[in-house]
Formats: structure tokens, C-alpha cells, sequence
């Protein structure tokens, strides 16, 4: 029984944290975005015949890749690489890119 208690009161000392996912912090998204950088340049800023991400509009950006994610956007590789991000680091990427400067 005291036992059941402490789990019980454990559980709920951490519902409150579980319940808020804490945004990642800059450095985890800049590592995030810097798996793009093979085809969209370092920080977003793409050779020719890439798409440059740097300064596009963030809600743009998401829009794409969940378009990719969901299959509605052909690829060849794009709508895997979408697939390996949650919703949350979609949005955190596409803030990223939407910040940088375009060159």
C-alpha cells in the first residue's frame, strides 16, 4: 500500500512537467537545420539549382515539409527526411531557417 502511495505521489509531482513540452533550445535546432545543409547550404543559403530556405517564411516552410511528411509533395527523398521529425522540430527548423539572412 505505501508503496502504491509514493508511485501515486510521484506520478503526480511529474504530471505537470509531462504535461508542457519545453521548446529545444537554439543550439539542438541549429543541429536539426544543419542536416539540410548538403542540399539547401549552410545556414539555408543554397547553390543553384537548390531551394533556398534562408529567410523563407516560416509558416511556408512548414507548410512544405508537412506536405512532404503527409505524402501530398513529391520527392525522392524529401518526404523520408520529413517523416524522421515531429510536428514540434518542424516548426523549430522552419523558425530557423526563416531567421537567416538570404545571400
Amino acid at each position: 500500500m505505501r508503496r502504491t502511495n509514493l508511485a501515486l505521489a510521484a506520478l503526480t509531482l511529474a504530471l505537470p512537467i509531462l504535461g508542457h513540452a519545453q521548446a529545444p533550445d537554439a543550439l539542438h535546432v541549429r543541429s536539426w537545420a544543419a542536416a539540410c545543409a548538403n542540399c539547401h547550404g549552410t545556414n539555408g543559403n543554397a547553390q543553384p539549382g537548390n531551394v533556398a530556405l534562408a529567410g523563407m517564411g516560416q509558416s511556408d516552410i512548414v507548410q512544405k515539409m508537412m506536405d512532404f511528411k503527409n505524402g501530398r509533395r513529391p520527392a525522392t527523398i524529401m518526404h523520408q527526411l520529413a517523416k524522421g521529425y515531429s510536428d514540434e522540430q518542424i516548426a523549430a527548423i522552419a523558425g530557423y531557417f526563416a531567421a537567416q539572412k538570404k545571400q
